[in-house]
């Protein structure tokens, strides 16, 4: 996981190291459930490969919240802080390796880091880069047409447009699969 690091830094090299051994690795295909809906989250996953997608259930349509792939965090963060049922389902869509943490290592591994302001600060700027994502995505679904969204998708993270299924890409603009396909096409032909 080392070589994985998106920042190679001497401090990042030294969290990793540190911290190591709380995690646990797996190799999962594709298709796996991390955390069904309803559940309590008691695990946070690093991705090395592969990619995981959260989605809740909107009476048996799925919806799909969000994308991670390689050097991402993912969990249900409200289960995992509060111990409650997850409003999510986090599935991978790729075989995948995986690097876990239980909730108890996690703990005791933020209490650490709290404490030391070069830590804290990298927890922070994580958390909020993540809450800014949400920010940005749910402006765009309120204010751009679908179009719009998926121009900025292939824009903004066009490895999601190169390794998602369409159905799921439609499902993550709120659209139907059809209209993802005409939007497509009417793209296609103004080139």
């Amino acid at each position: 996981m080392l070589e994985q690091l998106p920042n190679k830094s001497t401090l990042a090299i030294e969290i990793w190291t540190a911290y190591q051994q709380h995690f646990k690795r797996i190799e999962v295909p594709a298709k796996s459930i991390l955390l069904a809906e309803g559940d309590v989250a008691h695990k946070l996953f690093l991705i090395e490969k592969g990619c995981i997608r959260a989605w809740h259930n909107d009476d048996g349509k799925e919806i799909t919240g969000q994308f991670f792939f390689e050097n991402s965090s993912v969990s249900s963060i409200e289960s995992l802080k509060k111990s409650i049922p997850s409003p999510i389902t986090i599935e991978t869509l790729e075989p995948s390796v995986i690097w876990w943490i239980d909730k108890a290592d996690l703990d005791k591994l933020i209490a650490e880091i709290k404490e030391v302001p070069r830590l804290r600060d990298m927890l922070i700027d994580a958390l909020f880069e993540r809450t800014f994502d949400y920010i940005k995505q749910f402006s765009t679904s309120i204010r751009d047409s679908p179009e719009q969204r998926y121009q900025k998708l292939m824009q903004d993270r066009p490895e999601i447009v190169q390794r998602i299924p369409q159905h799921y890409i439609a499902s993550f603009l709120g659209i139907s699969s059809v209209h993802l396909s005409r939007i497509k096409n009417r793209i296609a032909r103004s080139k």
